[in-house]
């Protein structure tokens, strides 16, 4: 086992792109406002577990439930998708009377939003190029980045003020949206041809 720099560097900047903690962050301000807590480490360590099992068994744990990765992608676009809309327009899709701190803190925070199809289908394509250990110390690296944003998300929200949040959640929301759309056109050409 030899731990490439290279190696991590890339895919910890590869996952943290499509993760995009940073852009996430009007949907974990609204979350809190919602549920009044998000518990920070149990939303972090579930994702991380989330991303490493899926490392070494997600091909074939889809593979025995009858679903190529591309289906779970195209799934996966769909929920993303209506996280922007709810972002973009200030609705509401899912009901709040549901969700809790701890409910919340696993969905939608830990998965989909960090540990989502998104993610996981690029631990999968980073497993064919980058060693195991390399792509471990990636997946480790970037929870500790969503752990402090996760942390120091009410005092980012005060830095930047209701109006600057309302402007980052629309401009995210159409990101996301984006996000979701070619996650979407990537996945369902795989699934046509």
């Amino acid at each position: 086992m030899e731990f490439n720099i290279k190696q991590i560097f890339t895919a910890f900047m590869v996952l943290f792109a499509v993760i995009d903690i940073i852009g996430n962050i009007p949907i974990i301000i609204d979350l809190r406002k919602k549920v009044g807590h998000i518990q920070s480490e149990k939303a972090s360590v579930i994702a991380g577990i989330i991303m490493i099992i899926f490392l070494f068994v997600g091909e074939r744990l889809l593979r025995f439930i009858g679903v190529d990765v591309n289906s779970f992608a195209v799934a996966g676009a769909f929920i993303l998708f209506f996280i922007a809309l709810e972002m973009i327009l200030g609705i509401t899709l899912y009901r709040e009377e549901e969700s809790n701190a701890i409910t919340a803190s696993v969905f939608p925070l830990a998965f989909p939003l960090i540990a989502g199809p998104g993610s996981l289908t690029t631990l999968l394509s980073l497993r064919a190029e980058f060693d195991i250990q390399n792509i471990i110390f990636a997946v480790i690296i970037n929870v500790l980045v969503i752990y402090v944003v996760l942390k120091t998300s009410s005092k980012i929200e005060r830095l930047i003020g209701p109006n600057g949040i309302r402007i980052i959640r629309k401009v995210f929301g159409v990101i996301l949206l984006a996000i979701a759309v070619k996650l979407f056109t990537a996945n369902i050409k795989a699934l046509l041809i």
